[in-house]
């Protein structure tokens, strides 16, 4: 697959940066995390069978986006993905997926237009996080993403200063391949010698707070799905290492009630690698089946 063509397509109060993968007729629209980019969806993409397209735009506050006026929040990010179901599929229901952040906003997207979407594939996301009552987000925020979060105040001398930031990365580092590599890349802005990320950290910290203070929400879109919706999670967390991002007894108690709702344990994946390692072709896989 060639890499993506990049479009600007019209949302409430400007236009998001839309990575377009592929060239059938088949529409996908794919939500990235939170301090990601549509980038993140290269490897699923190119495991899509040729009458696929895949849509994965920079949500407001990231990537070609970043420009972008908010407010931000799940629920902004959730109606933009419904405005870009109505444009792209021209009165067709879309597939829908999302990873780690952009999972909760396909799944507010979905369970508010199902007549949208016919299918909705959730990536180690989607659940509601149980957060202790009085618990600081921003805190919880700064000690679960860790470095994703700290490089966003940093400048680096030069792309290859960026790029070393990320091989040092013990989730991404030691499963290092071109995918992770452009998605890096991809995210890189700057003056020469003051080269940053293109995340904003004021739209990371709002939707994080959002995320961390809405499993109210979350918890009533899973139990009124409308449509065909399927949980992939990994075993080991954002640092590569135990606890995954949804502890077993979490996914347990949300599967199989009576939102429909499965899943499937992706074995040898941490919660970066089950989009852009070698796992990407089970993802591409249960994605196109999971529609019938």
């Amino acid at each position: 697959m060639n890499e993506p063509a990049e479009l600007d397509l019209p949302v409430e109060g400007g236009t998001l940066r839309v990575l377009r993968f592929g060239s059938g007729p088949r529409t996908a629209l794919a939500a990235h995390g939170i301090t990601g980019s549509g980038m993140s969806f290269r490897a699923v993409a190119r495991r899509l069978p040729d009458d696929w397209s895949l849509f994965a735009p920079d949500l407001r506050g990231r990537g070609g986006s970043a420009d972008t006026p908010g407010p931000y929040g799940l629920d902004r990010h959730a109606a933009d993905l419904c405005g870009l179901a109505r444009y792209l599929g021209d009165g067709r229901p879309v597939a829908l997926t999302g990873h780690s952040m952009g999972a909760y906003v396909a799944l507010d997207a979905a369970a508010r237009r199902p007549d949208l979407f016919d299918r909705l594939l959730l990536v180690d996301g989607g659940l509601p996080l149980p957060v202790p009552p009085g618990t600081d987000p921003d805190a919880v925020l700064d000690a679960t993403l860790g470095p994703a979060l700290a490089r966003l105040g940093r400048t680096y001398e030069s792309d290859e200063a960026y790029v070393d930031f990320f091989r040092a990365h013990p989730g991404l580092g030691p499963h290092w391949n071109a995918d992770v590599e452009a998605y890096v890349r991809y995210d890189v802005t700057g003056a020469p010698g003051a080269r940053r990320s293109k995340v904003r950290e004021e739209a990371v910290r709002h939707d994080g707070r959002d995320l961390l203070t809405s499993a109210g929400l979350f918890a009533a879109r899973l139990t009124g799905l409308g449509v065909p919706a399927l949980l992939l999670h990994a075993p080991l967390g954002l640092l590569g290492q135990e606890p995954p991002m949804l502890e077993a007894s979490l996914v347990e108690h949300w599967t199989g009630g009576p939102g429909g709702l499965r899943a499937e344990l992706i074995e040898g994946t941490n919660h970066y690698t089950i989009l852009l390692g070698t796992a990407a072709r089970t993802v591409a896989e249960r994605f196109v089946a999971l529609g019938g």
